[in-house]
């Protein structure tokens, strides 16, 4: 898929190693040949009719040589072999060279090869036909047939080990690699023509007449071939756009990645390879709404400005749907990675004009690069995937792999599998009845809890809770539950990885049931005990998508005796957006039951004002970045009373989270806010604790402090 001229170059770095085996090369040749060549015009007058047949016919079959796509740049089947092969059996190395040399001048030309190009081919050839000869002269007493043979395989070992040693100063990469490399065609296709010229020798003994009829089966073995090729050329494209495809695709990074490899390795420029990934943007509404023929014109309009918007040797592919690949190497800096994605995105721009309507096209790009981001074409693709999806997660045009973003990295899934394994063995074990069954049944359940983590190593799961204070009067109404988990090797796990982990995948199921299960038998604790809380919990995405959690809350709600409004759910508004209509149903019912529903971080979402109108809220809790920096920015704190009045004027009640300080405490009271939780109150602590801290506890009244 390279231009001729880029495969005529040599890269600077690789120019005088590769030179110097050139050089060596044809200076050998021409020291070997030296003598019979210079013998050679006084030979040519008795050279019989069968000789020139035979070059005649050797010059015009490779005016068209055969080169497979896909092979390495040595692979094109020139049909000449087997009539100089031929000769030299009948004539000796001399003619066999000067043919030989005619017609590789001949198929240069059609190639356009350079002339240090064609001076190296002919060089090649010399050197193996003359060695091919060396053989012959060799083994007289040999059968005719062994000795062919192994002038043929002579032939075949000089000629391929000078390719590939050529071919490994050009391209770098392993010395393995670079042998074996479109060995087994070469074996077929060279070792039949040489093979065929002992009988081209033969029917010239008999009967010069017969030469020409070798053309008959060359020709058909070449459209064979030619056909063969094609079909595989054809599972190589896409027949839409004629790009190439994914198996394409896997084979041109596995070409290239042996020579980035060893630029890398000696930290030598230009050693970067990039694997882009882009997604298209509506292309399903599209679809939908104008019909697949409309949406193949598209795709192929998008195709064309991507081959456009990319450097010749670079490969654009299609893997499928509206999903596309650009593959890009000799990359100095991975920089030029992201510049290559800002060009694509400025070609997408532009709307495409199908049939007089100009349709947006827009995409999200995710980027991997060689060596930083994976070192084949699997992990490449798979990280250049998670890339694109967190671009288009987060409204971005391009976003470059970070194992951040990775849900399904190796340390992820470890993860992942320690977080199902706790809570598989940790998980308690409830039996019917009323709250004192369920309080029964709890201490049992920690009992096998506590064996469960020390067989199982993957640590504990435990809540935390935070007290929520009425501002006003300093009492304390509710608590938010807080996840923790305590793994055995890294420590108290960040709660915001534990949920990007969980939610990924089932476990998240898991988690949920975990927390539902501990927070609303701990309500009936505090219940019992005579403290009478309403706990707050956070649900994700996943867990509003059925109405699974509603029925959970509801039988656990039952089960341990908690009236409804002991509980509240919070809900993000990012959890709206994923798919409002599921999300709004499983709302809709967890207030029938008479669960409290609070908007949490409001104001860092979209459409806030429209929540508040459509949501059955009896809350909203002020994100903590407009809290914490309520003291210091004047916009932020404009933005708190804002959220405040507005909240105050629809009826609910409003929880400022994040409060830190007596300063900024105050300045909620003179907004109006009605709860706060921070640390200027007391930080999460497990249940136990709490009962201790609210014993000690001693209501903060704004009017009563100085």
């Amino acid at each position: 898929m390279e231009a001729a001229a880029q495969r005529n170059s040599v890269p600077p770095e690789r120019a005088l190693p590769f030179f110097t085996f050139v050089t060596a090369i044809v200076t050998l040749a021409g020291a070997v040949t030296a003598v019979s060549l210079v013998a050679l015009p006084s030979e040519i007058p008795a050279l019989p009719v069968g000789f020139w047949l035979m070059a005649g016919l050797a010059v015009v079959c490779d005016a068209r040589p055969f080169t497979p796509p896909g092979r390495r740049q040595s692979s094109a089947v020139f049909p000449s072999i087997c009539f100089t092969f031929a000769i030299m059996l009948l004539w000796g190395e001399a003619p066999a060279i000067a043919v030989q040399a005619a017609a590789v001048v001949v198929a240069s030309w059609r190639m356009r090869h350079t002339v240090w190009r064609t001076v190296f081919n002919i060089a090649q050839y010399a050197l193996a036909l003359t060695a091919a000869y060396t053989v012959i002269r060799l083994a007289p007493g040999l059968p005719y047939v062994v000795t062919v043979v192994a002038a043929a395989a002579t032939w075949f070992a000089v000629k391929y080990g000078t390719v590939t040693v050529a071919i490994r100063l050009l391209t770098g990469g392993h010395w393995w690699r670079s042998v074996s490399h479109g060995l087994a065609f070469e074996l077929l296709s060279t070792g039949s023509l040489l093979l065929l010229g002992p009988i081209l020798a033969s029917a010239a003994r008999t009967n010069a007449a017969l030469i020409p009829l070798v053309v008959v089966p060359l020709y058909a073995v070449y459209r064979m071939a030619r056909l063969s090729t094609e079909h595989e050329q054809v599972g190589r494209l896409d027949p839409l756009t004629g790009l190439a495809n994914r198996k394409a695709l896997l084979g041109e990074v596995a070409d290239r990645l042996p020579a980035h490899a060893e630029r890398a390795a000696r930290h030598a420029a230009e050693r970067h390879l990039a694997l882009l990934v882009l997604d298209l943007d509506r292309f399903k509404h599209v679809n939908d709404a104008l019909g697949h023929a409309v949406g193949d014109r598209l795709l192929v309009e998008v195709a064309g400005r991507l081959t456009a918007a990319v450097r010749p040797q670079d490969v654009v592919a299609r893997l499928g749907g509206d999903e596309f690949a650009i593959l890009s190497g000799h990359l100095a800096d991975p920089a030029e990675a992201t510049d290559l994605a800002a060009r694509i995105v400025e070609v997408l721009a532009e709307p495409v004009p199908i049939d007089g309507l100009p349709l947006d096209v827009g995409g999200s790009i995710g980027v991997a690069v060689y060596p930083e981001h994976g070192e084949d074409f699997e992990t490449l693709m798979r990280h250049a995937d998670v890339a694109m999806y967190d671009a288009k997660h987060r409204g971005d045009a391009v976003a470059v792999y970070a194992p951040d973003s990775d849900h399904s990295s190796p340390e992820r899934l470890s993860l992942l599998a320690d977080l199902r394994r706790v809570l598989e063995t940790t998980g308690p074990q409830h039996s019917g009845g009323g709250p004192a069954a369920g309080r029964e049944a709890a201490t049992a359940g920690r009992a096998g809890a506590t064996a469960g983590r020390e067989a199982g190593g993957a640590g504990e799961i435990t809540m935390y809770y935070q007290p929520q204070v009425e501002i006003a009067t300093g009492e304390v109404v509710g608590v938010e539950a807080l996840l923790r988990w305590r793994h055995p090797r890294r420590g108290m796990v960040d709660p915001e990885e534990l949920i990007r982990v969980a939610e990924q995948s089932a476990v998240m199921r898991l988690l949920t049931r975990r927390v539902v299960d501990d927070v609303v038998e701990q309500v009936a604790k505090w219940a019992a005990a005579g403290l009478p809380l309403r706990a707050a919990l956070n649900v994700s995405v996943r867990d509003l998508h059925t109405g699974e959690i509603a029925d959970q809350i509801d039988d656990r709600l039952t089960r341990y005796g908690v009236p409804p409004d002991r509980l509240q759910l919070e809900i993000t508004e990012g959890a709206l957006m994923a798919d409002p209509r599921r999300v709004l149903a499983t709302i809709a019912r967890l207030d029938r039951i008479g669960v409290a529903i609070a908007l949490d971080d409001f104001g860092t979402g979209y459409s806030s004002m429209q929540h508040l109108r459509r949501l059955p809220l009896s809350e909203v809790k002020v994100d903590r970045s407009f809290v914490l920096g309520m003291t210091g920015d004047a916009d932020d704190a404009a933005i708190v009373r804002s959220i405040i009045e507005l909240a105050g004027a629809l009826g609910l009640r409003v929880v400022a989270e994040g409060v830190e300080d007596e300063r900024t405490w105050r300045m909620l009271h003179e907004a109006g806010c009605h709860v706060a939780q921070g640390w200027f109150y007391a930080r999460p602590m497990p249940a136990d604790e709490l009962a201790a801290w609210l014993a000690r506890y001693h209501p903060l009244r704004p009017h009563l402090t100085t």
